[in-house]
């Protein structure tokens, strides 16, 4: 038997908050955030690489308005929606399920919706794997999904299991992955977030720029500078310019937003 047969419908949970979304379409909405732990990805500007494992032993972070607690990591949908109503009891807030890789874990999201009431609930993914995407989609309110430069891209690992889809290897399995990705975003509640690290070519993001006005013209695109962390260079102004001119010369309705909650000093 499988560990995701073993483990149920649970899924690992790293910690559950409210704050304020840095990030995307709906940067500066108090939300609360329901953290999973594993990623096969490896980018080389991530600034959560504490989510990649599943950490034996490890436990969740719950933090309330009264107290900050830790939990069996391993948690089924319940424990998780209790966790939610504890952080947030008026039952109001967007939730934001983030990772790590939520798309892991399809059938604990599938499961956690109806548990979740009138909140909306918005889905944060690296956007690699959208055969997984396609089965949640009508569960989320709200999708923003990376949109990769491959160059910035390690081989994936796996996170101790048998994945139910494969992650993106080379340049073409990431260019398949993107074109199935917008197409799946069309004409939805969605936004599209490309991290710009420094030194990078602007020809590195043509490919990608021109997929997005093929397939989801519509769609709200940030420009992320790469927040400098574990060696991979910060964008100079240039640069980012540059590739904001870019997009805009595409007809893309592109905006530059960086990551607003380290600004703030937030989780």
């Amino acid at each position: 038997m499988s560990q995701r047969e073993l483990k149920d419908l649970k899924a690992p949970v790293m910690e559950v908050f409210s704050s304020f979304q840095g990030e995307g379409l709906y940067a500066a909405s108090p939300q609360v955030f329901l953290r999973l732990a594993g990623c096969p990805l490896r980018c080389a500007w991530c600034d959560t690489p504490g989510s990649w494992e599943l950490a034996e032993g490890a436990q969740a972070r719950v933090r309330t308005t009264t107290e900050k607690r830790s939990e069996p990591a391993w948690a089924s949908p319940e424990d998780a929606q209790r966790w939610i109503d504890e952080v947030d009891p008026t039952g109001r807030m967007t939730v934001s399920v983030t990772g790590g890789e939520p798309l892991l874990w399809a059938e604990f999201l599938l499961a956690l919706r109806p548990l979740l009431g009138r909140r909306r609930v918005h889905l944060e993914t690296a956007g690699a794997h959208p055969e997984s995407l396609r089965r949640v989609l009508q569960a989320c309110d709200h999708v923003s999904a990376d949109l990769k430069l491959p160059l910035d891209m390690g081989a994936p690992v796996a996170v101790g299991f048998d994945e139910e889809e494969a992650s993106p290897v080379s340049h073409e399995d990431w260019r398949r992955s993107r074109l199935a990705l917008l197409g799946l975003l069309r004409d939805r509640d969605a936004c599209g977030k490309v991290v710009i690290a420094g030194g990078h070519p602007a020809a590195a993001y043509e490919e990608l720029f021109d997929d997005v006005r093929e397939r989801a013209s519509e769609l709200w695109l940030f420009l992320q500078p790469a927040t400098p962390i574990s060696g991979a260079p910060g964008p100079t102004r240039e640069e980012v310019e540059r590739l904001a001119a870019a997009a805009k010369g595409r007809g893309l309705r592109a905006r530059v937003l960086g990551q607003l909650h380290r600004a703030w000093r937030l989780p």
